[in-house]
């Protein structure tokens, strides 16, 4: 039993609303996710705060133990984190920094039901993937068919040739927490061939670094 919930991820980074949604489903499932990956012994990267599914994701991370790591514009703090912090709080200076410092800091991304900011946070991530600027697995925790809509948007762009069959299969989506974890585990990504040519210099300051200063 201990062998099956071994890992290969360290940081998981976590995208989701500041809002707690309508339905009980949604806060279940980000609860549900924090237990799942401090079953794998994994640690949460994600934006800040403590209101909604990012309060409740954390919360259940940090109190199984694990390490969280909550990456905030300074702009942002008064505003977003409410009550007492989880984890380690790091300001950085603006949006841009905050995404680039959450992917860095992370080898895999997750994002819950949320709005624009979830959704904006997701589609940069998969275009990184796509661009080979990165090589970390994407998942998608469609909660009750929440992004049913998005994913059937995508199948569109791939029918009308914007999205190529390889792009495509960069997301991995399942319903439930413990099934979207497992499949990212067995998740091998795919390059086309241009991609795999290209030279980013962010490569090296987005791969996980295993002797970065946040504590294990």
């Amino acid at each position: 039993m201990e062998e099956e919930k071994k890992s290969r991820f360290k940081r998981i980074c976590v995208f989701c609303g500041s809002s707690s949604g309508k339905k009980p489903s949604y806060q279940e499932a980000a609860v549900e996710l924090g237990r799942e990956l401090v079953e794998r012994r994994i640690d949460l990267v994600y934006g800040g705060g403590s209101v909604g599914l990012m309060g409740l994701v954390s919360q259940a991370v940090h109190d199984g133990g694990r390490h969280v790591l909550g990456v905030i514009p300074r702009t942002l703090m008064p505003r977003e984190i409410t009550g007492e912090t989880i984890g380690e709080v790091r300001a950085v200076s603006d949006m841009h920094q905050r995404k680039a410092e959450m992917a860095r800091q992370a080898d895999a991304f997750i994002a819950l039901p949320g709005g624009y900011g979830t959704l904006e946070e997701l589609l940069e991530v998969i275009t990184w993937a796509q661009l080979g600027i990165h090589r970390k697995p994407v998942g998608l925790l469609n909660v009750e068919g929440y992004y049913n809509s998005l994913l059937s948007f995508l199948d569109k762009a791939v029918d009308e040739g914007f999205i190529s069959p390889t792009a495509r299969r960069i997301i991995v989506s399942a319903p439930t927490a413990k099934q979207l974890v497992r499949e990212l585990e067995e998740h091998i990504p795919e390059y086309d061939e241009i991609t795999s040519k290209l030279i980013w210099e962010e490569v090296e300051r987005l791969n996980y670094m295993p002797d970065s200063d946040v504590p294990t």
